[in-house]
């Protein structure tokens, strides 16, 4: 659907060049939900706006269900984006209009008859759950219903593809929950390929099915959410699975365990069975459970004693078992100044 083959995309500033985006390459397939992570700064708004070409990469390539942007005369880009529209974090309503007038601009921009505008413009309302909204202004709505009407307005032009530049970041958590399942019923029933740009972890664990990590303009890591999940290669997608806005108090001790689990293992006794069959005591650091796409996946981060015979043990338990996990060090409980504590605020 969507294919960038080494793109960057460079900013000439009163400083100097800034290298927004840098030598990026990734493919998007019909129908993912294909989330984009990473810190302010990285370069994740850039590159979606350079999907569409509001932003015209530097050099690299941009294809769009097999067409090369970069050679599609001005009318015909025009007509192209028609089928990539997007949703932002401000929602970007025209106040004066109502909910119905809002999802009806674009139809109007297209010269649909206003009958069949206002028609398709209620269907949408009733698809995002705003049916019994539609003659209100968006200062009467609260941002998850503007951010309704947002979506709605979006599917108006029918695309086949939606970029959502971090539109759940100004929504309270029970909200973001409602968006983000709003988003994953569109995509299931209407087939809409969702692009979703986000700082968030629990953004993408909740609706996207692949994720790329940026950093510094760069892609570090991509792949599916599950895989980078249970198997981080990148220090950037450790950080995100094991935040450092709390940073861990390591006591002294031996190594560190990060032990992962998919689907039922996540509600085993993991942590027990191993004490009692391997006789270790050990310093819990983290632990959590989460559900990716509603699959149960959990973590736990353990340290043990300084005696190498009970890491021993515990390798051995864990290989028995097959149990996924990796010997940490640096990334768990050390202080970042990238990412403050509550200390800091």
């Amino acid at each position: 659907m969507i294919e960038l083959k080494n793109v960057s995309k460079t900013f000439q500033t009163a400083r100097g060049a800034v290298e927004a985006v840098q030598n990026v390459s990734l493919k998007i397939e019909r129908g993912d939900i294909y989330g984009i992570i990473g810190l302010s700064g990285a370069g994740k708004s850039t590159l979606v706006r350079c999907m569409n070409f509001l932003e015209r990469p530097s050099s690299g390539e941009v294809y769009f269900a097999g067409v090369d942007l970069a050679t599609l005369r001005a009318k015909e880009l025009r007509q192209t984006r028609k089928a990539i529209s997007m949703i932002f974090q401000s929602f970007n309503l025209l106040s004066q209009r109502t909910a119905l007038k809002n999802v009806c601009y674009p139809l109007e921009i297209s010269k649909v008859p206003k009958e069949q505008a206002l028609q398709k413009a209620q269907r949408l309302l009733e698809l995002v759950g705003l049916s019994d909204r539609a003659g209100a202004y968006p200062s009467q709505l609260s941002g998850g219903q503007q951010q309704r009407v947002a979506i709605a307005r979006a599917l108006a032009t029918d695309p086949k593809v939606l970029l959502c530049d971090e539109a759940t970041s100004a929504l309270d958590p029970n909200t973001t929950r409602s968006i983000l399942k709003l988003l994953r019923d569109i995509n299931e029933k209407l087939g809409v390929t969702i692009v979703v740009i986000t700082h968030e972890m629990q953004v993408v664990e909740q609706i996207c099915n692949k994720v790329a990590v940026m950093e510094a303009g760069s892609v570090v890591e991509s792949g599916p959410v599950q895989e980078v999940f249970l198997h981080p290669q990148s220090d950037m997608a450790k950080n995100l699975i094991l935040p450092k806005t709390r940073p861990m108090e390591v006591v002294d001790g031996g190594q560190i365990f990060r032990l992962v689990f998919d689907g039922q293992s996540a509600y085993a006794p993991v942590l027990s069975n191993l004490i009692l069959e391997c006789r270790v005591p050990v310093n819990i650091l983290r632990a959590d459970t989460k559900k990716i796409r509603e699959k149960a996946f959990g973590q736990m981060v353990l340290q043990l004693p300084k005696d190498p015979a009970a890491a021993a043990r515990v390798r051995a338990y864990l290989a028995e078992h097959e149990i996924q996990y990796s010997e940490e060090d640096a990334y768990v409980g050390q202080r970042d100044d990238r990412y403050p504590s509550d200390r800091d605020s």
